[in-house]
């Protein structure tokens, strides 16, 4: 092994859990552009933000485009959970809030890892600027998020 291959290999040895998580998904899964360790970022946040007693979303979104979860939000704009998911969603280009959408559906069940592309097509065909609302409107989207991670062989774990 090379000088350079020896560094290298330490050098990703002493990244953090989800940055090495992010090379390894990266490596081994090519058709994903969204980090891991922005999906497992959002993971947390959405955890601390749905475990607030003070939040209450009436039922999941049907769509992207809906404005229901808008309206719900509002009253938790100033919420720092929910104004760095939002920041951490908004910053991403659209093809991977789109990856974001079509993870939160694949592990829901809407779509199995065969269906990836077809979901991503939907969520692009579907895609706003109020993706973070409509992310953060699912109660689940942590399970959601993980699950679809798993499909992948990955997890916020690693």
């Amino acid at each position: 092994m090379s000088d350079g291959s020896r560094y290298a290999e330490q050098s990703i040895l002493t990244l953090d859990n989800a940055k090495a998580a992010y090379l390894l998904f990266h490596r081994e899964n090519p058709m994903l552009n969204v980090s891991v360790y922005s999906v497992c970022r959002l993971i947390v946040l959405a955890r601390e933000f749905h475990a607030q007693e003070a939040v209450s979303i009436p039922e999941e979104p049907d769509s992207p485009s809906g404005d229901w979860s808008v309206q719900m939000l509002a009253s938790h704009e100033d919420d720092d959970s929910f104004r760095e998911f939002k920041s951490i969603v908004d910053d991403m280009e659209p093809d991977q809030q789109q990856e974001v959408v079509a993870l939160l559906w694949l592990g829901r069940g809407d779509y199995s890892e065969e269906e990836w592309r077809e979901a991503l097509t939907l969520a692009k065909d579907s895609w706003n600027l109020r993706t973070a609302e409509y992310l953060i409107g699912h109660p689940l989207l942590s399970d959601y998020l993980e699950a679809g991670l798993e499909v992948f062989g990955s997890s916020c774990d690693e």
